[in-house]
């Protein structure tokens, strides 16, 4: 199983949306993933240690060295094929390099 955070600078409305987008297509891709949602302002090295992927909204500026690949998950809130796809094809293309399934 694929861990990935999502994060947003609520955790409420976004995060959310961003973990089901992401678990419902790499489901159709054939990926066991689980996304939990976090608000950005608690997010802490020792929290992150526990994922594989990371899926800020945007790019995170935090305290210390994210040391696990991030995906900027945003354009996925659009709901647009044009604009969500490019995310979920980078989120696939680092699903395979983990060489996890």
């Amino acid at each position: 199983m694929i861990k990935i955070l999502a994060a947003c600078g609520a955790g409420i409305n976004s995060s959310h949306q961003i973990k089901t987008g992401i678990e419902e297509e790499m489901k159709k891709r054939g990926y066991d993933v689980q996304v939990d949602t976090m608000v950005m302002k608690d997010i802490t090295e020792e929290i992150l240690a526990k994922y594989d992927i990371f899926a800020p909204i945007s790019k995170p500026k935090l305290p210390f060295e994210i040391s696990i690949p991030i995906v900027e998950a945003g354009p996925i809130l659009y709901r647009i094929s044009q604009m969500a796809d490019p995310v979920f094809e980078e989120l696939e293309s680092v699903i395979k390099s983990l060489k996890k399934r």
